[in-house]
Protein backbone atom coordinates (compact mmCIF):
# COMPACT_ATOMS: atom_id res chain seq x y z
CA UNK A 1 0.00 0.00 0.00
CA UNK A 2 1.06 3.77 -0.36
CA UNK A 3 -0.25 7.50 0.04
CA UNK A 4 -1.89 7.71 -3.61
CA UNK A 5 -4.89 10.07 -5.01
CA UNK A 6 -7.97 7.98 -4.73
CA UNK A 7 -11.64 8.52 -5.45
CA UNK A 8 -13.45 9.23 -2.72
CA UNK A 9 -17.56 9.32 -3.09
CA UNK A 10 -19.30 11.09 -0.50
CA UNK A 11 -22.50 8.77 0.50
CA UNK A 12 -24.39 11.51 1.98
CA UNK A 13 -24.89 13.49 -1.02
CA UNK A 14 -24.71 10.62 -3.29
CA UNK A 15 -28.53 9.98 -4.99
CA UNK A 16 -27.27 6.80 -6.74
CA UNK A 17 -28.17 8.58 -10.24
CA UNK A 18 -24.97 6.50 -11.61
CA UNK A 19 -23.95 8.96 -14.03
CA UNK A 20 -20.14 9.06 -12.63
CA UNK A 21 -20.09 4.98 -13.85
CA UNK A 22 -19.71 6.02 -17.83
CA UNK A 23 -16.85 8.32 -16.61
CA UNK A 24 -14.81 5.80 -15.05
CA UNK A 25 -13.48 3.57 -17.94
CA UNK A 26 -11.70 1.08 -14.85
CA UNK A 27 -15.11 -0.03 -13.52
CA UNK A 28 -13.98 1.02 -10.57
CA UNK A 29 -17.45 2.37 -9.23
CA UNK A 30 -21.00 0.32 -9.42
CA UNK A 31 -24.63 0.91 -8.10
CA UNK A 32 -24.91 -0.76 -3.92
CA UNK A 33 -27.95 -0.44 -2.31
CA UNK A 34 -28.46 2.88 -4.28
CA UNK A 35 -24.95 4.27 -3.69
CA UNK A 36 -22.19 4.45 -5.50
CA UNK A 37 -19.55 2.87 -4.18
CA UNK A 38 -15.56 2.25 -5.24
CA UNK A 39 -15.57 -1.78 -5.44
CA UNK A 40 -11.82 -1.61 -4.84
CA UNK A 41 -8.87 0.79 -4.37
CA UNK A 42 -7.18 -1.05 -6.94
CA UNK A 43 -9.09 -0.42 -9.40
CA UNK A 44 -9.23 3.37 -9.16
CA UNK A 45 -6.10 5.10 -11.24
CA UNK A 46 -6.63 8.15 -9.18
CA UNK A 47 -6.59 10.25 -12.41
CA UNK A 48 -10.00 11.66 -11.72
CA UNK A 49 -11.91 11.21 -15.36
CA UNK A 50 -15.30 10.71 -13.15
CA UNK A 51 -15.01 13.84 -11.72
CA UNK A 52 -17.23 17.29 -13.15
CA UNK A 53 -19.99 14.37 -13.70
CA UNK A 54 -22.25 13.99 -10.40
CA UNK A 55 -25.17 16.20 -10.47
CA UNK A 56 -24.75 15.81 -6.64
CA UNK A 57 -21.08 17.01 -6.33
CA UNK A 58 -20.20 13.77 -4.41
CA UNK A 59 -16.70 12.95 -5.79
CA UNK A 60 -13.82 14.46 -5.40
CA UNK A 61 -9.93 13.62 -5.34
CA UNK A 62 -7.95 12.67 -2.02
CA UNK A 63 -4.68 11.84 -1.06
CA UNK A 64 -4.91 8.48 1.11
CA UNK A 65 -3.34 5.10 1.99
CA UNK A 66 -4.71 2.61 -0.70
CA UNK A 67 -3.32 -0.05 -2.13
CA UNK A 68 -1.52 0.32 -5.98
CA UNK A 69 -3.69 0.56 -9.11
CA UNK A 70 -3.21 -2.95 -10.78
CA UNK A 71 -4.02 -2.82 -14.19
CA UNK A 72 -4.26 -6.20 -14.86
CA UNK A 73 -6.65 -6.62 -12.39
CA UNK A 74 -8.87 -4.43 -14.19
CA UNK A 75 -8.54 -5.88 -17.23
CA UNK A 76 -10.00 -8.77 -15.69
CA UNK A 77 -12.46 -7.26 -14.22
CA UNK A 78 -13.89 -5.19 -17.66
CA UNK A 79 -13.41 -8.57 -18.78
CA UNK A 80 -16.04 -10.17 -16.49
CA UNK A 81 -18.09 -7.18 -16.68
CA UNK A 82 -18.42 -7.59 -20.51
CA UNK A 83 -19.07 -11.55 -19.95
CA UNK A 84 -21.87 -10.46 -18.01
CA UNK A 85 -23.44 -8.73 -20.27
CA UNK A 86 -22.22 -5.20 -19.15
CA UNK A 87 -20.20 -4.30 -22.41
CA UNK A 88 -20.26 -0.63 -23.64
CA UNK A 89 -18.97 1.13 -26.40
CA UNK A 90 -15.44 1.94 -26.36
CA UNK A 91 -14.99 6.03 -26.19
CA UNK A 92 -11.98 7.91 -25.76
CA UNK A 93 -10.12 8.59 -22.75
CA UNK A 94 -6.23 10.46 -22.96
CA UNK A 95 -5.01 7.77 -20.45
CA UNK A 96 -6.57 4.56 -21.64
CA UNK A 97 -9.28 2.97 -24.59
CA UNK A 98 -11.51 0.99 -22.49
CA UNK A 99 -15.00 0.65 -22.65
CA UNK A 100 -17.58 2.15 -20.09
CA UNK A 101 -18.77 -0.13 -17.20
CA UNK A 102 -22.48 1.39 -17.50
CA UNK A 103 -24.52 4.54 -17.20
CA UNK A 104 -25.38 7.02 -19.81
CA UNK A 105 -22.43 8.57 -22.02
CA UNK A 106 -25.22 11.31 -23.24
CA UNK A 107 -24.64 13.40 -19.36
CA UNK A 108 -20.89 13.47 -20.04
CA UNK A 109 -19.76 17.43 -19.77
CA UNK A 110 -18.79 19.14 -22.80
CA UNK A 111 -17.51 22.50 -23.54
CA UNK A 112 -18.97 22.56 -27.02
CA UNK A 113 -16.66 26.08 -27.63
CA UNK A 114 -13.84 23.78 -27.27
CA UNK A 115 -15.06 21.30 -30.33
CA UNK A 116 -16.01 21.80 -33.88
CA UNK A 117 -18.04 24.49 -34.61
CA UNK A 118 -21.41 23.93 -35.50
CA UNK A 119 -22.28 25.05 -38.69
CA UNK A 120 -25.86 27.54 -39.41
CA UNK A 121 -29.27 25.33 -40.49
CA UNK A 122 -30.89 26.35 -43.25
CA UNK A 123 -34.21 27.62 -42.21
CA UNK A 124 -36.57 28.10 -45.43
CA UNK A 125 -39.96 29.88 -45.49
CA UNK A 126 -41.55 30.61 -49.15
CA UNK A 127 -39.29 32.91 -50.73
CA UNK A 128 -37.09 33.36 -48.13
CA UNK A 129 -34.17 31.08 -46.56
CA UNK A 130 -31.60 32.21 -43.84
CA UNK A 131 -29.36 30.23 -41.49
CA UNK A 132 -29.65 29.62 -37.82
CA UNK A 133 -26.78 28.96 -35.57
CA UNK A 134 -27.13 27.18 -32.19
CA UNK A 135 -26.76 29.26 -29.22
CA UNK A 136 -25.33 25.82 -26.98
CA UNK A 137 -22.34 26.22 -25.45
CA UNK A 138 -22.53 23.64 -23.16
CA UNK A 139 -23.82 20.02 -22.53
CA UNK A 140 -25.46 19.27 -20.45
CA UNK A 141 -28.37 21.34 -19.87
CA UNK A 142 -30.96 20.05 -17.18
CA UNK A 143 -30.20 21.11 -14.00
CA UNK A 144 -30.25 18.07 -12.18
CA UNK A 145 -27.34 16.52 -14.52
CA UNK A 146 -24.80 20.06 -14.18
CA UNK A 147 -22.57 19.88 -11.33
CA UNK A 148 -21.37 22.77 -9.10
CA UNK A 149 -18.28 22.38 -10.42
CA UNK A 150 -18.52 22.59 -13.70
CA UNK A 151 -15.63 23.68 -15.57
CA UNK A 152 -17.59 26.27 -18.15
CA UNK A 153 -19.42 28.13 -15.10
CA UNK A 154 -16.49 30.18 -13.39
CA UNK A 155 -16.98 33.54 -14.68
CA UNK A 156 -20.15 32.89 -17.00
CA UNK A 157 -23.15 34.51 -18.03
CA UNK A 158 -25.76 31.79 -16.19
CA UNK A 159 -29.30 31.61 -17.84
CA UNK A 160 -31.90 29.52 -15.62
CA UNK A 161 -34.93 28.88 -17.57
CA UNK A 162 -37.89 27.12 -17.18
CA UNK A 163 -38.51 24.03 -19.73
CA UNK A 164 -41.13 25.34 -21.66
CA UNK A 165 -39.79 29.07 -22.30
CA UNK A 166 -37.22 27.38 -25.61
CA UNK A 167 -40.62 26.11 -26.88
CA UNK A 168 -42.78 28.68 -26.42
CA UNK A 169 -40.03 31.56 -27.33
CA UNK A 170 -39.38 31.62 -31.09
CA UNK A 171 -36.47 33.88 -30.06
CA UNK A 172 -34.40 32.14 -27.80
CA UNK A 173 -31.17 31.20 -29.11
CA UNK A 174 -30.48 34.92 -30.06
CA UNK A 175 -32.23 37.07 -27.38
CA UNK A 176 -32.06 34.85 -24.44
CA UNK A 177 -29.12 31.67 -24.91
CA UNK A 178 -26.48 33.54 -26.63
CA UNK A 179 -23.28 34.06 -25.03
CA UNK A 180 -24.51 32.24 -21.31
CA UNK A 181 -24.58 29.02 -20.08
CA UNK A 182 -27.73 27.76 -19.45
CA UNK A 183 -29.68 25.18 -16.73
CA UNK A 184 -33.21 24.13 -17.20
CA UNK A 185 -35.60 22.78 -15.16
CA UNK A 186 -39.49 22.47 -14.63
CA UNK A 187 -40.57 24.30 -11.15
CA UNK A 188 -43.83 22.20 -10.83
CA UNK A 189 -42.70 18.94 -12.04
CA UNK A 190 -39.54 18.18 -9.98
CA UNK A 191 -38.46 19.19 -5.83
CA UNK A 192 -37.66 23.05 -5.65
CA UNK A 193 -35.64 22.64 -2.53
CA UNK A 194 -33.34 20.68 -4.71
CA UNK A 195 -33.13 23.18 -6.97
CA UNK A 196 -32.43 26.05 -4.72
CA UNK A 197 -29.84 23.26 -2.97
CA UNK A 198 -28.11 23.38 -6.55
CA UNK A 199 -28.25 26.50 -7.44
CA UNK A 200 -27.05 27.87 -3.97
CA UNK A 201 -23.91 25.61 -4.38
CA UNK A 202 -23.88 26.75 -8.20
CA UNK A 203 -23.65 30.34 -7.03
CA UNK A 204 -21.51 29.89 -4.24
CA UNK A 205 -18.41 28.24 -6.09
CA UNK A 206 -18.51 30.27 -9.06
CA UNK A 207 -17.96 33.94 -9.58
CA UNK A 208 -20.94 34.70 -12.30
CA UNK A 209 -20.98 37.70 -14.18
CA UNK A 210 -24.69 37.68 -14.12
CA UNK A 211 -28.18 35.45 -13.36
CA UNK A 212 -31.00 36.02 -16.33
CA UNK A 213 -33.63 33.82 -15.13
CA UNK A 214 -36.69 32.82 -17.85
CA UNK A 215 -39.75 31.77 -16.72
CA UNK A 216 -43.78 31.30 -18.14
CA UNK A 217 -46.35 33.46 -17.52
CA UNK A 218 -48.26 30.36 -15.94
CA UNK A 219 -48.36 30.85 -12.00
CA UNK A 220 -46.37 27.30 -11.48
CA UNK A 221 -43.63 28.76 -13.42
CA UNK A 222 -42.99 31.29 -10.88
CA UNK A 223 -41.29 28.86 -8.61
CA UNK A 224 -37.87 28.65 -10.75
CA UNK A 225 -38.02 32.99 -10.28
CA UNK A 226 -38.18 31.95 -6.35
CA UNK A 227 -35.82 28.98 -6.36
CA UNK A 228 -33.08 31.55 -8.04
CA UNK A 229 -33.66 34.29 -5.40
CA UNK A 230 -33.89 32.01 -2.51
CA UNK A 231 -30.41 30.51 -4.00
CA UNK A 232 -28.79 33.79 -4.44
CA UNK A 233 -29.91 34.94 -0.68
CA UNK A 234 -28.40 31.87 0.57
CA UNK A 235 -25.16 32.30 -1.51
CA UNK A 236 -24.43 35.65 0.40
CA UNK A 237 -23.12 36.54 -2.96
CA UNK A 238 -24.08 39.76 -5.11
CA UNK A 239 -25.11 39.31 -8.23
CA UNK A 240 -26.82 41.21 -11.10
CA UNK A 241 -30.49 38.56 -11.84
CA UNK A 242 -32.54 39.53 -14.82
CA UNK A 243 -35.93 38.21 -15.06
CA UNK A 244 -37.82 37.66 -18.05
CA UNK A 245 -41.79 36.37 -18.54
CA UNK A 246 -42.53 34.56 -21.66
CA UNK A 247 -46.54 34.90 -23.04
CA UNK A 248 -48.08 30.98 -24.03
CA UNK A 249 -47.97 32.62 -27.42
CA UNK A 250 -44.64 33.58 -27.47
CA UNK A 251 -44.41 36.57 -26.65
CA UNK A 252 -41.58 38.79 -24.26
CA UNK A 253 -44.19 40.08 -21.05
CA UNK A 254 -41.44 41.12 -19.38
CA UNK A 255 -37.52 41.89 -18.54
CA UNK A 256 -36.49 43.46 -15.63
CA UNK A 257 -33.68 43.59 -13.28
CA UNK A 258 -34.36 42.38 -9.62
Amino acid sequence: MAIRKIIQIDEEKCNGCGLCIPNCAEGAIQIVNGKAKLIHDKYCDGLGACLGHCPQDALKLIEREADEFDEQAVEELLASQRANGHHHPEVHNPQHHRPHAGGCPGSRLRNLEEEKPVEASRVSSGDIEVKIKSQLTQWPVQLKLVPPSAPYLPGADLLVTADCVPFAYPNYHLDLLKGKKVVVGCPKLDDIGYYVEKLTAMFKQNDLKSITVAFMEVPCCTGIVRAVETALANSGKDIPVHKVKIGIGGEKITAERL
